[in-house]
This record gives structure tokens, sequence and C-alpha cells, in this order.
């Protein structure tokens, strides 16, 4: 039997990515709007990222929210996707 990883890959992925340095648990602050320009300010800061600061800071926290899933209360869900609405009100990308 293969021996069991002890780290998920997103949680490496999460940790060591090449888009973006992450502010330390920036995904446990307490409200959308502190999660959001956290993420902004680390998309900014990243010399190497591939696409927009935009892209590469929301395609972050939908990486999260996505590998999180099912463990996620719905409480915590429900900040980190009004992170989403923010993160998009702070790069003016809302109509």
């Amino acid at each position: 039997m293969p021996e069991r990883r002890k780290k998920k890959w997103s949680a490496e992925v999460t940790a060591n990515s090449d888009a973006l340095d992450l502010e330390p648990n920036v995904f446990t602050k307490s409200s959308a709007a502190e999660i959001a320009k956290s993420l902004k300010h680390s998309a900014e800061a990243s010399d190497r990222r591939k696409s927009s600061a935009f892209r590469s800071a929301m395609s972050m926290l939908t990486l999260y929210i996505n590998r999180a899933g099912r463990n996620l209360s719905p409480r915590r869900k429900q900040t980190l996707d009004a992170a989403k609405g923010k993160l998009r009100d702070l790069f003016g990308r809302r109509g």
C-alpha cells in the first residue's frame, strides 16, 4: 500500500505558488475585505505572475475555495465568496 502524502497538493500550491507570495494565513482573516486587500497587494507585488494581478489573485482565491470545499463551514464559505466580490471592487471589475 502506498504511503500517504503528509500534505495535500493544494496546500503545497497555496504555500509555494509561483504566481503569488501570499501573506501567511490570508485565508483565515476574519473579513472579506481584509482577504481581498491582502490578495490584491500580493498579486500587485509579485514579479513572477504570468497573468494580470486580478486574474492571479482571483485564481488563488478560487483555488482555495474549491480545494477546501466541504471542510469549510457555511459561514467561512460565505466570507470567502464575499471576498471575490470585494476583489472585483478593488480592481474596478464591476459594471
